[in-house]
């Protein structure tokens, strides 16, 4: 097949823009959702004292039950049927869950153990991420069913993603707010406030493409439905297994995964590292002075990347959402080569300098992966007849917090290895300081290389989509 054919997008095929902000209103809730809380969670460090190997493992175990349970979501918002659809109820209702969970997980009642915060957070955390996947997994399945368009998917998850880095301007301010001694007495208190904000701006956000938006295979999905309530409930288990199995053996698919597991992964291992490199090595221990900072170098960060999301939509209509993924993600590895001379306690501004390259990294990562995902989507109902949006979100993002799992896990015991010691504050050794800035910076730079190599593989064009829909079209009609 040719690889540099382009086709127009017919005006059936356009998504109007209200209903792409509508869908990016739904990206901002979700980005603020995954952000949120792995954000926060250094009060339970600075804030409460915890150990890091502690809060690594709060948030492992809470990240590995959200990843067992998006596949059954998937597979729930693939076969419901509903008067109102396969998708929209459940972000409703997810939304408004996740929201007052988020809210009501950081009450957290003063004086207790550190055991006690320990069980009170892995509960509260497995409640949240149980709610969250109800919301994300139908809502990131409604985006690849919005258009049938190669280009317009693209355009979609381009606008999506602009609204959605909002949440990453926002989230680098947040420990700024939470130890602002003129808002909270401290960190724990603001915490509290914080969390409250968050809960009401996600079941603002969340709802919205519950209320405007429209299922566009709904009515083919509803005609796959061969079996009765009571059959269906008998062969619910067998067929989600068989519908699990289908997916994992796609091969376009399984190297997104790896791609999105690889990049995303290696950036959340060490998400946490710049903020004690800032606090310790860079401003010496201040950590009013750190947080600045930290909230300064995530608004560079996300400003930059709204930037990298519009070149990016754009450069894959022009070389391929595939070549496109090369240059992003090359552009981020020399970015974060460029931290370990940005790193200057003398010059803290330095640190901002490597920003607009590291944006290219997670911005083009996720403008492109939800696009190629939708492609493989219309492969699989090429191949096996079916639409499967749902497990096909819901396992890409269960491979992606399953390794979040392992992330965190690790991102406690790699901070330990480095010697760390809040007790120290100030105090803290020249080994410490330098192999904060080592996994910092080596890490991301690993997985990128391997992601690369990865996505090498991965054949879907162009012409290869424009045909697949083609056939589709011709042996059930159009959408």
């Amino acid at each position: 097949m040719s690889t540099t054919a382009h086709f127009q997008t017919a005006p059936e095929d356009r998504i109007p823009v209200f209903r792409k902000l509508i869908y990016g209103l739904g990206q901002l809730c979700n980005n603020l959702l995954a952000a949120a809380l792995g954000c926060m969670a250094i009060v339970l460090n600075l804030g409460l004292g915890m150990n890091p190997a502690w809060i690594g493992i709060i948030m492992s175990l809470s990240r590995f039950t959200d990843a067992l349970t998006d596949p059954v979501m998937g597979y729930v918002s693939d076969h419901a049927q509903t008067r109102w659809g396969r998708r929209r109820p459940f972000i409703y209702a997810g939304a408004i869950l996740a929201g007052l969970i988020f809210a009501l997980m950081w009450q957290l009642p003063p004086g207790g153990s550190q055991r006690f915060y320990l069980i009170f957070f892995i509960i509260g955390t497995n409640l949240f991420y149980i709610a969250y996947t109800i919301f994300a997994t139908p809502f990131i399945a409604l985006g690849y069913e919005l258009t049938p368009d190669y280009h317009e998917r693209t355009r979609l998850m381009g606008v999506s993603n602009f609204m959605g880095q909002f949440a990453w301007v926002a989230v680098p301010w947040f420990y700024a707010i939470m130890e602002n001694k003129r808002l909270f007495d401290n960190s724990v208190e603001g915490a509290r406030g914080l969390a409250i904000a968050v809960g009401m701006a996600v079941i603002l956000f969340g709802t919205m493409p519950a209320i405007f938006l429209k299922e566009r295979y709904r009515a083919i999905a509803a005609a796959e439905e061969k079996t009765s309530l009571l059959t269906g409930v008998i062969n619910n288990v067998r067929d989600f297994f068989k519908s699990f199995l289908i997916t994992i053996r796609c091969r376009p698919f399984l190297l997104l995964c790896a791609a999105t597991f690889l990049v995303f992964n290696g950036f959340m291992t060490i998400s946490g590292f710049s903020s004690y490199v800032i606090i310790y090595y860079i401003f010496g221990g201040d950590k009013v002075a750190g947080s600045v900072y930290m909230g300064w170098f995530g608004t560079v960060s996300s400003i930059c990347t709204f930037c990298v999301i519009a070149l990016i939509t754009w450069l894959s209509t022009k070389v391929g959402k595939r070549r496109a993924f090369f240059i992003a993600t090359s552009i981020s590895i020399i970015g974060y080569a460029f931290k370990w001379f940005c790193y200057n306690p003398a010059r803290p501004w330095m640190l901002l300098l490597p920003a607009p390259l590291i944006a290219f990294g997670l911005g083009g990562l996720f403008t492109l992966m939800g696009a190629m995902m939708a492609d493989v989507c219309d492969l699989d109902e090429f191949k096996n007849g079916h639409r499967r949006e749902g497990m096909f979100g819901a396992i890409y993002w269960w491979v992606v917090k399953l390794g979040m799992s392992l992330a965190f896990a690790l991102s406690g015991y790699l901070l330990n290895a480095t010697g760390f010691n809040v007790a120290l504050e100030a105090a803290q050794s020249v080994r410490t300081l330098l192999l904060l800035r080592v996994f910092d910076i080596g890490v991301p730079i690993i997985t990128s290389l391997v992601a690369i190599l990865a996505i090498v593989s991965y054949k879907i064009t162009e012409s290869s989509a424009h045909e697949v829909r083609a056939a589709l079209e011709k042996r059930r009609g159009k959408t």
